[in-house]
Formats: structure tokens, sequence, C-alpha cells
């Protein structure tokens, strides 16, 4: 039978595929106009207006774009608006962040041993902290800073910095690395849905109406677009920091997090770049390899909690209803049995130097605290431990999966 925790799961999968696939969409549209406008080229035969034209293959035919850096002199009966792979790349981001990190919240939302909040207090740190941080990004664009766009960048970079260790102080490391990512994804949806299409929407009017339409529209998109350019790849990094716990769960992880961000900077570079001339400057990929090298050594600094500490740290209120319930102590010797070698501090298993995804199940606050993830992974399914590492019988599954529904039932 299915029960509410494997039906949660499969929504989660499924809004997750959802976001993944509009991600590709929204990110693979953005990198081609942004390559394509870098190309364009002008030419002696170009209509009034024009800019620049590219001639491309692809798929056995050819293509001849024009770009006009106003607009055209008479609007196209057809025009196609690319939006909605942003707007939905956001949507089911939120959606996800949601079922993740709210309703999972005292898993992978909170950290007790960084600051004691309830629930409902991570969750308005969450949600808020994504509204202001647009509403200030937007208000240095619109200030005198929008005419300089290298010290805007540099500013951003310097905000990012500070909500990368502000979302350290709170939450988990993983948790914190995808609010980043969260933080910055939702400035680059806003900058779509607040300025690039309210302006091209005022173009067209103007066209429509018979007006000339005024070069700053295009301007402010500009601007917007190439910020989000320079955003992307630092976001997909974030986004999947979740599965790397040297990324996410060591003491520098905000640092980690804030050297990404110049990464997709030094990357963006070079393809914008060749783009531009044909050919990209090679340092850029010494700059890249140099930080990934001071990004690796940052990851190998350790100063973790304890297993003492673990031990003797008071169970938060969710904790407590696993650790109570019938059943406990068989599924805690169980999973201490067959999971620990791994999930531990220390590892004692072969060359392991790091718990798989950072995840502890060494102490029973740390069994208590990942029932639901115990249950799916090594309850329901055969997914943990590893056949290769140890093989757990199915009494120890049965009495995973008994001890668990006995506490949901319990509730």
């Amino acid at each position: 039978m299915y029960d509410l925790a494997i039906i949660w799961d499969w929504i989660a999968f499924s809004v997750r595929w959802l976001h993944v696939i509009t991600a590709m969409a929204w990110i693979g549209a953005s990198f081609y106009f942004i390559a394509l406008d870098l190309m364009l080229r002008p030419a002696p035969d170009m209509p009034e207006g024009a800019s620049g034209e590219e001639w491309e293959v692809h798929g056995g035919g050819f293509y001849h774009t024009t770009k006009y850096m106003v607009a055209p002199a008479r609007l196209p009966e057809h025009l196609t608006w690319h939006k909605w792979q942003s707007y939905w790349t956001w949507l089911s981001g939120a959606a996800l962040l949601m079922i993740v990190y709210w309703v999972g919240g005292e898993l992978f939302l909170l950290d007790p041993t960084k600051a004691e909040l309830a629930l409902w207090q991570g969750i308005i740190i969450s949600g808020g902290s994504l509204t202001i941080g647009w509403i200030a990004y937007d208000q240095l664009c619109k200030s005198r800073l929008g005419d300089n766009p290298t010290a805007l960048m540099l500013i951003l970079f310097a905000i990012l910095v500070v909500m990368a260790w502000g979302y350290d102080q709170v939450f988990t490391g993983r948790a914190a690395l995808l609010h980043l990512g969260a933080f910055t994804a939702t400035i680059m949806t806003a900058n779509v849905f607040f300025q690039i299409m309210p302006n091209q929407r005022i173009v067209v009017a103007d066209l429509k109406a018979g007006r000339t339409p005024d070069a700053k529209y295009g301007k402010i998109a500009k601007l917007r677009s190439t910020h989000n350019n320079y955003l992307t790849l630092p976001v997909v990094f974030l986004m999947l920091s979740n599965h790397y716990p040297l990324a996410f769960a060591t003491q520098y992880n905000w640092l980690i997090a804030s050297l990404i961000f110049l990464t997709g900077v030094t990357i963006r570079h070079y393809f914008n770049t060749m783009h531009k001339t044909g050919k990209g400057p090679h340092w850029t990929w010494f700059v890249t390899v140099l930080l990934m090298i001071m990004i690796a050594w940052l990851s190998t600094y350790r100063d973790g909690e304890t297993w003492q500490e673990a031990e003797a740290r008071d169970l938060t209120q969710a904790e407590q209803q696993f650790a109570a319930a019938e059943g406990f102590e068989d599924a805690y010797f169980a999973v201490v049995g067959n999971c620990s070698m791994c999930h531990a501090r220390e590892p004692a298993w072969g060359n392991m130097h790091w718990a798989p995804n950072g995840v502890y199940l060494e102490t029973r606050g740390d069994v208590a605290r990942h029932a639901g993830q115990i249950y799916l992974q090594a309850g329901v399914s055969h997914a943990m431990p590893p056949p290769n590492a140890i093989q757990m019988d199915d009494q120890a599954r049965q009495t995973i999966i008994a001890w668990v529904r006995e506490a949901r039932d319990g509730d």
C-alpha cells in the first residue's frame, strides 16, 4: 500500500523533474540568444533600423537572423515571446523548495546546532529573504549604478557573499547553498517578469500605435539579460550542490558558494568573448582552475559537530516523536549496525572520508532526525545500504518500516 511518505516523495520527484525540464529550456534559450547577439555582424544590404545579422546552419537547414536595436518599421503578425521557460522554472523551483525545505523543514531546513528556531521562523526567513533580495537588487539597478555595470556587478557579488554567510548561520549547509541559488534565481526570473517583458511590451505597444519606441527600454532589458547570463552557471552549481557534501557540509561552504560565482563570470566571459570575436581569452580557464583548486582546498577544513556533542544535544520536538515511538530501539540498532560504518563523523568504510550526503547515523538523535530518509532509503526501498557494501536482511527493513509508521500513526 502506498502511504503518505511514498506519495509525497513521488510528488517531490515529479516537481523536481518539471524543474529540470523547464530549467534546461530556459538556460538553452538564454545561452542561445546571448551567443546570437554577440555573433551578429553588420552587412551592406540590411534593412533600415537593423544593427546586425547572422547566418546559421543546423539540422540540414540555413537560418537568417536579423536584429533591430529598437524595433522594425513594421511589426510582424506572428511574434514569439520567450518567457514561459523562466516563469515555469521559478514556479517549479519554488514549489520544490516548499516541498523539501518547508514541509520537511525539521530535517532539511533547520540546524539546531546553529540556531534555535521554530519551523515557522525558518520558513519566514526562507521566503522573506528571496523577496527582500529582489527588491534590493532592483533598486540598485535603477540607481546611478545602472550606468556603471562593472560597479553594479561588484556590489551584487558582495551582496551574494553576505547572503551566503547569513544563510549558513541559521540553515543546514544543504539548505544554505540551495537558498543562495534560489535567491539568485529569483532575481533572474524577476528580471524577466518585472523588467524585460514589460519593457518589450511597451515597445510593441508603441509600434502598434505608430509611435517610435524609446531606445532606453532596450538598454534596460540588455542590462538585466547580461546579469542573468553571468548568474546562470553558479545557480546550476548551487542547485546540484545538495548531492555533494564536500560543497555544502563543510565549514566554509558559504565561501565555496561565493567563489563559484567568480567561476561563473570567468567561464561566461570566455564564451561571450569567443562568440563575439571568434577567439576566447585562455586566461579565464587558468583562473577558473585556480578557483576550483581553492574550493577543493577549503572543503577539507572540518570543524563540525563531534560525536560527543551530537550525543549530548537535546532532541528537537520532531526528533522526540520518532525517538519515543514503539520499536525505536530495535530500529536504532538496525540502522547503526548496517549504516553507521559509512554514515559516521569519521567513516570506517574503506577510503571514505566523509559521510555520504553529509548524513550521520550514529546517535539516537541522528537516527530520529533522519527517520523519513531511512524509511524511504532502507525501509520501503533497497537503495541503502549499497548491496556491495553490506546486506541488510528483510527483518531489519521491516523493523524500520514498523517503527516509522508507528511514530507517524501516533502523531
